[in-house]
């Protein structure tokens, strides 16, 4: 890598264990094999787009600064950039809604799929586009900009000895009291590394300061692991901070994606969501997942919303409509494939279509059961098989109804069906995968080698698809 030039922009997301790992071997490698490193890595947690703008303009001025007479002059063709004097700098304009500037949208409907003495809450939610101009495609995600409950910013306020009015000035934006910031602007839940630093600093015979060191990543993970913001400060009730200090300790309330559940085609000018309602209790606290309280508890029907349309350029039903799909969406992971169904019939596909849903149990989680059932009258729908786990004392999961028809699944693959899954990536994804390899090593009479060998084809030529979260 002698006289070749670099700089890396890593993306992450600091919840995660291994924070921009890749973008961070990346660096160290090619310095390693000599590279000339023209600017120094940028690590970027999930709002990104302060920190990617600052390093593209850097990393522009640098090639240009360091160019020799020689060279040629350097042209910018990205369309994120426009001249002005010498150097480039970053456009600013912004003539559609997108994650910087989201559709004030508004709810036309909130309603739980759940039955009975369901152990669950899922709901459905219908949001109008209508004057918007988003556009949007089946395995799409819409962007949810959340708030924080309110009760839950006093209550944190207090406990840090603010009064909440307190005025702070966060990046790029005009001042605001610390009230509204704890509301709208800040994520009160989910610690930074700025902030386990600051309480390790000021704690430090407690047991963050401890398992500080890189060595003890693993450790800290896992003594994290269940631990929001509050439980922390529970922890340490002696930490304090100024107001002024807040914004470079807390990060800005990142938006949440949602699988689209619906066909433009089928719903115009509306989106359709299929989401979990995260509530539990921990610690002798209720806690509730950001976003899926907001949408369900203090969005109803008329109600605002901020979105905007995230596109997926992968998770995409295939381009001819003669061909088969195989979709394994258990719970909430069956929201694409609704939308999926809905485009097909509009298009009026030819092509099978072959569903497996999973959840707890028929009579209360069968969410969108008239219209799958329909689709499976219709003819819409060639194969519907369904795993409710507590409906008998041994639990059947999906991937054992994809083993109980592991000849027909092989059979479709090798007429060239695409097989999607969406859901649950911790245990779900991974237990259809080791049987979506097991089928194919039985089946095709390869073993386990060549069930690899094909799976990783499937892949290559886009025959096996995720939405895994």
């Amino acid at each position: 890598m002698d006289s070749v030039r670099f700089s890396v922009l890593a993306l992450g997301d600091i919840n995660y264990t291994y924070f921009c790992e890749a973008g961070i071997k990346f660096d160290q490698q090619l310095e390693e094999l000599g590279g000339d490193r023209l600017l120094p890595r940028v690590d970027c947690d999930v709002d990104y787009e302060e920190s990617s703008e600052t390093w593209l303009k850097g990393i522009v001025s640098a090639l240009i600064t360091s160019r020799s007479p020689q060279q040629p002059a350097i042209t910018l063709e990205s369309p994120i950039l426009e001249t002005s004097g010498d150097l480039p700098t970053v456009s600013t304009k912004s003539a559609d809604f997108c994650r910087k500037n989201p559709f004030p949208s508004v709810v036309l409907k909130n309603v739980v799929l759940n039955e009975g003495n369901s152990e669950k809450e899922t709901r459905h939610f219908e949001i109008e586009l209508n004057g918007s101009g988003l556009q949007y495609q089946p395995g799409d995600a819409l962007g949810v900009c959340p708030e924080n409950c309110s009760t839950f910013a006093t209550t944190f306020q207090e406990r840090l000895g603010f009064s909440g009015e307190e005025p702070i000035c966060l990046s790029g934006e005009s001042s605001i009291s610390l009230n509204e910031a704890f509301i709208k602007k800040l994520d009160i839940t989910k610690p930074t590394p700025a902030l386990l630093n600051f309480i390790s600093e000021q704690t430090r015979n407690g047991p963050l300061f401890y398992l500080k060191s890189a060595d003890k990543k693993q450790e800290r993970t896992r003594h994290l692991a269940e631990l929001d913001v509050f439980d922390l400060l529970t922890e340490h009730p002696d930490v304090r901070f100024s107001a002024e200090e807040v914004p470079s300790l807390f990060r800005k309330l990142a938006p949440r994606l949602y699988s689209i559940s619906s066909s433009l085609k089928a719903h115009p000018e509306e989106v359709h969501l299929t989401v979990g309602i995260v509530r539990y209790q921990s610690r002798g606290r209720k806690r509730k997942g950001v976003c899926s309280t907001f949408l369900a508890d203090r969005t109803g029907e008329g109600q605002k919303v901020s979105v905007f349309v995230h596109t997926s350029k992968t998770f995409r039903l295939p381009e001819s409509g003669d061909v088969p799909c195989i979709m394994i969406g258990p719970g909430t992971g069956i929201a694409p494939f609704r939308a999926f169904l809905e485009e097909r019939q509009a298009e009026h596909a030819m092509g099978r279509n072959w569903v497996f849903f999973g959840e707890q149990r028929r009579d209360r989680d069968f969410y969108y059961r008239e219209e799958f059932e329909t689709w499976q009258k219709d003819g819409l729908l060639n194969r519907f098989d369904t795993a409710f786990s507590r409906d008998q004392d041994h639990k059947i999961y999906v991937q054992d109804r994809m083993m109980e028809n592991a000849a027909e699944i092989y059979r479709w693959l090798e007429e060239g069906a695409q097989l999607y899954v969406c859901g649950d990536a911790s245990r779900m994804a991974k237990d259809v995968d080791r049987a979506l390899h097991s089928i194919i090593a039985q089946q095709s009479g390869n073993g386990r080698d060549g069930a690899e060998e094909y799976v990783l084809r499937l892949k290559k030529n886009k025959k096996y698809l995720r939405d895994v979260y």
